[in-house]
């Protein structure tokens, strides 16, 4: 009975435990801008495969240079000669002299000790370069995962703030509607006037539905870029006049450039370090290799007759003489390769300062743009509040009101179009910097 009440007490605690878990999992989760880039460097699938390659490379530095460190090794043998025997006769008046081949075990220790090894040395050199190159790829995927989030959160604001303006104008659509209406039950107007409005209300009620899609599509694809789980709750808590700032623009646009800076061009600078030292490495295959070596042999059975000694030690040389050419090509194709990753450098220096210039002329365009379409947000705001007061007062008609409706919806969208591409040319500009 005892342990049926300790079964029964252990099952709800761990209905309880899962409870609470899943509870615990349905916690929204809150970020700034901010939080949103740390917690996606923390969690992003492809960062995580990142560090996983820099744990690797490193890993693959020591099995290099254990190369070079001493290596001990030990073997065991037995061997035994099926009862054979040798006989020799020394002089021919004597009766021949017949020896067994008796059972033998060895057990063998060897150590080993590289001494000399160019390409070794150099090996080493590479390992660092291909080291330091594994953390360059990670910060330049690092990068890359800021950027992907940055965009995915504004997507996110942008797509809220279309949401809001389309709330907010059906809200009133449906309210000039119903005046409407009840003018036409009380006989004031005819009929029609109100069915142009109702149009109008189920052509923002249609937008309104396609937003609100489009705005959960921009949540998945935040979530992705985090490493959330696609129905995990999130809000986000930096409100996208804080994102969009008219002194950040500018400063973007007059903050200077420095090619040392960009991950691309750091890239292919550490190819070129690869490259050059590859070249010393296909000429040490030149060089002579220099082992030591140091042998141990216990007798575990020994033979009658035995005159192998137990310790040996010695040096191995191996120098390289003639290869038909084979270093030699090999080295002809390290240094093609050298030639051609310097001009690949060159002509990535000329591309990124061209779109340098590009991005930061984009910029320029768009921050015209956006003060443009701000001040037309204005203009058809204002003219549509006019155009509904006139309504009211039946000096319009519903189809001049409903025109109206249009173009300020129209420089609503034509506004926040311009406001992304604004926050997204920025974010390439800094990305090209190096500095998000």
């Amino acid at each position: 009975m005892n342990m049926i009440k300790k079964l029964v007490i252990i099952l709800v605690f761990t209905v309880l435990g899962s409870v609470l878990i899943y509870v615990q999992a349905q916690d929204t989760i809150t970020l700034s801008l901010n939080e949103a880039l740390d917690y996606a460097v923390k969690n992003n699938k492809t960062l995580v495969n990142a560090r996983y390659n820099i744990d690797k490379t490193k890993l693959k530095n020591w099995e290099i240079t254990a190369i070079g460190l001493p290596q001990v090794s030990s073997a065991i043998d037995y061997t035994n000669y099926m009862g054979a025997e040798i006989s020799f006769q020394l002089d021919e008046a004597a009766p021949a002299a017949t020896i067994p081949f008796n059972p033998t075990s060895n057990f063998k220790v060897n150590v080993s000790q590289l001494v000399f090894n160019g390409s070794y040395f150099v090996g080493l050199q590479l390992a660092k370069l291909s080291y330091d190159a594994s953390q360059l790829n990670y910060q330049k995927s690092e990068l890359d995962v800021r950027e992907q989030v940055s965009r995915a959160y504004y997507l996110v604001l942008v797509a809220e703030r279309t949401l809001d303006i389309l709330a907010a104008n059906r809200s009133n659509a449906q309210n000039i509607f119903q005046k409407t209406w009840n003018l036409y039950k009380s006989g004031i107007i005819e009929k029609s006037e109100a069915d142009k409005l109702s149009v109008m209300v189920a052509t923002i009620e249609n937008s309104q539905k396609a937003a609100e899609r489009q705005l959960q599509m921009a949540y998945n694809l935040l979530r992705l870029n985090l490493g959330l789980e696609a129905d995990q709750p999130l809000k986000l808590s930096t409100g996208l006049d804080e994102v969009s700032e008219k002194k950040k623009f500018q400063y973007a646009v007059i903050e200077p450039f420095d090619i040392q800076n960009n991950f691309d061009y750091k890239l292919i600078l550490s190819q070129e370090q690869l490259l050059t030292k590859q070249v010393t490495f296909e000429k040490a295959n030149y060089l002579p290799t220099i082992a030591g070596f140091y042998n141990h042999t216990e007798k575990i059975l020994k033979p009658k007759f035995d005159m192998t000694p137990k310790n040996i030690i010695g040096l191995n040389a191996s120098i390289p003489i003639f290869s038909s050419g084979l270093r030699k090509s090999r080295v002809g194709q390290a240094k093609i390769n050298l030639y051609m990753i310097n001009n690949t450098r060159e002509l990535m220096d000329q591309q990124i300062s061209l779109q340098e210039r590009q991005a930061r002329f984009n910029l320029n365009n768009l921050l015209e743009q956006y003060e443009t379409q701000k001040r037309n947000v204005e203009i058809s705001k204002e003219v549509f509040e006019n155009m509904k007061l006139k309504f009211e007062q039946g000096i319009v008609s519903s189809l001049e009101l409903t025109s109206a409706n249009s173009n300020y919806m129209s420089a609503e969208g034509g506004f926040t179009n311009v406001l992304f591409q604004l926050l997204d040319a920025e974010l390439v500009l800094r990305k090209m910097n190096g500095n998000l």
